[in-house]
């Protein structure tokens, strides 16, 4: 069909809708939702997931980046002390990665140097893989969900021009609203979900970062203490 039989369809339709004078329906959210057709279903599925892992990983993050500001003092204390059972029983009190690092130093005093800052290097890479946990998946759904959404658009427009090609002279607008509505809510959908889960991401990197540079910095504190002299 030529554009301009699909305008003059589009003419005689609202022309028809003036003339019996129909009130503008209203249509909700879960409608409008309910009209991207199955397509939806995968997006609400990787949106709950976004919002899960974000949540998760919010406040597992926010909990890793509280610190006992005491807490490298009372070891530095223990140590020069020679109170080593203490420093160890103090980091095990403590649910933390940096503490966790530090007893594995605290277990290797004694051997070089060397050997004690490779061990807690050990324990800080699987400390960050842990911090890291669900990121990846994030990530995935930050750039899987605008795809899945573009192809909810596809879907529509060949289901639109299904209909056409069968109504032949006769199309009608409302015969071309399912698709139409298929290929834009799935687009605004998959956009949405990508967008937040692109942000979610983001704002946990930071948060990894930010863990990760004081993990480092106490690492370094108790290598410093180690190399001072003894009392």
């Amino acid at each position: 069909m030529s554009p301009f039989l699909m305008m003059q369809a589009t003419a005689q339709a609202l022309d028809g809708m003036e003339a019996g004078g129909q009130v503008e329906q209203s249509i909700n959210l879960i409608q409008l939702m309910l009209k991207g057709g199955w397509i939806m279903i995968p997006l609400g599925l990787l949106s709950i997931v976004s919002v899960y892992i974000f949540l998760e990983r919010y406040f597992a993050l926010r909990r890793a980046s509280s610190e006992d500001t005491g807490f490298m003092n009372r070891i530095k204390d223990y140590i020069h002390d020679g109170k080593i059972d203490s420093a160890l029983a103090l980091c095990r009190s403590n649910n933390h990665p940096i503490s966790r690092m530090i007893e594995k130093g605290i277990s290797r005093i004694g051997r070089p140097l060397s050997d004690v800052n490779t061990a807690i290097e050990n324990v800080g890479n699987m400390e960050v893989s842990r911090l890291e946990k669900g990121l990846p998946t994030l990530a995935t759904v930050a750039g899987g969900a605008p795809m899945i959404g573009f192809l909810g658009t596809v879907i529509g427009m060949i289901k639109s021009f299904w209909e056409m090609s069968n109504a032949g002279n006769n199309i009608m607008v409302d015969q071309l609203a399912g698709g139409i509505y298929t290929a834009l809510v799935t687009t605004v959908t998959g956009l949405i979900v990508g967008i937040i889960a692109y942000f979610a991401y983001n704002i946990l990197v930071a948060r990894v970062e930010k863990v990760v540079f004081k993990m480092e910095a106490r690492t370094m504190e108790f290598m410093d203490i180690l190399n001072e002299p003894v009392r």
